[in-house]
């Protein structure tokens, strides 16, 4: 039997309303006797929520969604009253001793999933909702909500299918003589999925930026202006700021927004050789900071110019990650602020004193993280979702190429195969159990 299930679907702590959701079988029984008589299905009934001794616990509003037509699919109950710590809780004991248990963290969106009522994508874009930054976070969260990103994949493994019908029914007919399809055919639908695929992924990992933000490390060596140029972007003192080379040894971290989206700032010690213990771990975890960034700020002074050290650290870099650098001080050298490219990556000419060239730097930033003038249409995404279209990309373009140089149908076929199971693991039309119980786990208990 279905277990009925119970949380408390608001933040706790003082508050006007608090909310108890209910899911599952006893949900009708639990409203009858906490409310002292059975409330109308889907509609708004005021009562005295009574404990077992009949005394009453409060005074709320009981709210009954008889299955299939509620957000779990099942039969569910809210009971919104006070929001009082005490009170809401004293609710939650007596729906428990009516035979409910305690919700899993994410369990009502996943019985919603379970039930049909929502692909993943959609279960996971409530999370998304909720935990939102930026308001351009919350439009596109709500977008993958109405399922536009599922639509989106749901027509490419569509596409997929009809691919794959082809080549199988080409196969279990190969003797036949039976001629489903055209080489010219195929290769031409092979490469408009190509083409569909790597658009999905762009707009994606504009969606994972907008859920998880850009982290930008700002390097260089000691004393060229880095923690002020975190005190700019941050819009307060957030680091210590003196002539004395070496002030940051550790990591500084600030979150700031633009247009909307969230960047992480990530303020690191200066990179040289050094022989002082506290110094040389600053340096080491800059490092790990370079690693796991998505652009690497390297500032340099302007007056010293472009050197050999400079030139060594950039070699150093992860070659997948872009370098934008920033010749800092031009208050100093006299230089007028400009942006170009050479052989190096994108320069751009700042002072961080005057703030001359920083409007450059604001929109080089975001033209990195895509952004190109608004976020309308874009949808949230996560990185789990970039990894199975990747995959997907891979599968595809393996399955061409078993086709275009190897004349191999069969192993296009499987090729195709699995590019269309990593599309459904998106959406949960393919997906393991312990990937669903990792989803769910990240939701709050009351969702």
């Amino acid at each position: 039997m279905i277990d009925t299930i119970c949380a408390i679907a608001t933040p706790l702590g003082m508050g006007s309303i608090g909310i108890v959701r209910v899911s599952g079988p006893l949900a009708a029984d639990i409203a009858t006797t906490i409310c002292g008589c059975f409330p109308p299905r889907r509609g708004v009934y005021f009562r005295p929520f009574l404990s077992s001794t009949g005394e009453t616990i409060d005074q709320g509003i009981a709210l009954y969604f008889p299955k299939p037509q509620s957000f779990t699919g099942e039969d569910v109950l809210e009971l919104q009253g006070h929001g009082g710590r005490v009170v809401i809780d004293l609710l939650l004991t007596r729906v428990l001793e009516l035979g409910a248990r305690l919700a899993r963290p994410g369990e009502f969106s996943e019985r919603a999933f379970i039930n049909g009522k929502l692909d993943l994508l959609q279960a996971e874009a409530i999370a998304d909702l909720i935990s939102s930054d930026t308001a351009a976070a919350a439009r596109a969260a709500s977008r993958s909500l109405q399922g536009e990103f599922s639509r989106q994949v749901n027509t490419l493994v569509e596409s997929l299918i009809d691919l794959r019908m082809c080549i199988e029914a080409a196969i279990d007919f190969s003797e036949e003589n039976v001629n489903f399809f055209s080489d010219t055919v195929l290769t031409t639908s092979l490469t408009e999925l190509q083409v569909r695929l790597k658009s999905l992924q762009d707009t994606a990992g504009k969606g994972r930026l907008l859920r998880d933000g850009m982290t930008v490390v700002i390097v260089g060596k000691p004393n060229v202006g880095k923690s002020s140029l975190l005190n700019h972007l941050a819009r307060f003192e957030a680091a210590i700021v003196t002539e004395i080379p070496g002030t940051t040894r550790d990591v500084l971290r600030e979150h700031i927004s633009i247009d909307g989206i969230p960047l992480h700032l990530v303020d690191t010690a200066g990179l040289h050789e050094s022989d002082d213990q506290i110094e040389c771990e600053g340096i080491r975890r800059a490092w790990l900071e370079i690693e796991a960034s998505d652009l690497i700020l390297m500032m340099v002074d302007d007056q010293l110019g472009w050197t050999i050290q400079e030139r060594g650290l950039i070699k150093k870099f992860p070659v997948d990650i872009p370098v934008t650098i920033l010749c800092n001080k031009i208050d100093l050298s006299g230089q007028k602020p400009l942006i170009f490219d050479d052989v190096y990556g994108t320069k751009i000419l700042i002072s961080v004193k005057t703030g001359a060239g920083l409007d450059l730097l604001h929109e080089h930033l975001k033209t990195r993280i895509g952004y190109q003038g608004g976020w309308d249409g874009e949808f949230i995404a996560r990185r789990r979702h970039l990894e199975a279209l990747k995959r997907a990309a891979e599968f595809v373009a393996l399955g061409s190429q078993q086709l275009n140089n190897f004349h191999s149908v069969e192993l296009a076929a499987e090729e195709l195969r699995e590019a269309q199971n990593s599309l459904m693991e998106i959406t949960g039309r393919f997906t393991s159990e312990e990937l669903l119980s990792r989803i769910f786990s990240t939701f709050c208990i009351g969702k």
